[in-house]
């Protein structure tokens, strides 16, 4: 993946990711936080549900666009469309953190109507990047598809109490013990086997329970 700094993004949010990331290398407790926490991302059923699944990935995570690309329309299909379960999606960047924190910083400024499809949109741009385009460049191409000037989104990148709000976020990922991407909670339990056959058979399971 090709190496980037965003020129405009806070030196503060780029050490913030990194030095969040550098701890959440060394965490070694098994994750296991599956409740509500402030500024999650769901879809599907309501807080209510009998089944939560929480996914912690990064938009610049190789096995997160990979499990993107090929387990999310069906997992989508079968479980969130049919609000079986409430999916949440809790942002855990990765190297190169100011690449995923800009991102993830356009996806919240999109709007939650357009959150989810901004964040799949820089997951796929990680083919582009790989073959030379600069992430700037599908950076804010994605945020002008989703409605964002140039201005709107060098002011969103830059939102201080954004990028606050977010680190609180990637901390409380890293106290539940994550460690790597893309990690799955399915109440409360972590899921290893990240496949649809995996997640169906822990997600059945529970939805089994009385």
């Amino acid at each position: 993946m090709a190496t980037f700094r965003y020129a405009s993004m806070s030196r503060r949010a780029a050490l913030t990711a990194a030095a969040l990331a550098a701890m959440a290398t060394v965490a070694g407790c098994t994750a296991k936080s599956g409740g509500e926490a402030k500024g999650d991302m769901a879809l599907g059923a309501g807080t209510d549900a009998k089944v939560t699944v929480v996914e912690y990935a990064s938009v610049t995570c190789g096995h997160c666009a990979v499990w993107n690309e090929e387990v999310w329309p069906e997992f989508k299909t079968k479980y969130v469309d049919t609000k079986k379960v409430r999916y949440v999606f809790r942002e855990f960047p990765t190297p190169p953190q100011d690449i995923a924190v800009a991102g993830f910083l356009i996806a919240r400024c999109a709007g939650e109507d357009k959150y989810f499809d901004v964040m799949h949109d820089i997951m796929a741009s990680q083919k582009e990047w790989q073959a030379g385009v600069p992430p700037r460049t599908t950076l804010f191409r994605v945020a002008a598809a989703a409605g964002l000037s140039q201005e709107q989104t060098e002011a969103c990148i830059r939102d201080k109490a954004a990028i606050e709000e977010m680190s609180n976020r990637i901390k409380a990922g890293i106290d539940a013990g994550v460690t790597g991407t893309p990690t799955f909670i399915v109440n409360g339990t972590k899921v290893l086997d990240s496949s649809l056959s995996g997640l169906s058979e822990a997600i059945d399971a529970e939805l089994a329970k009385k």
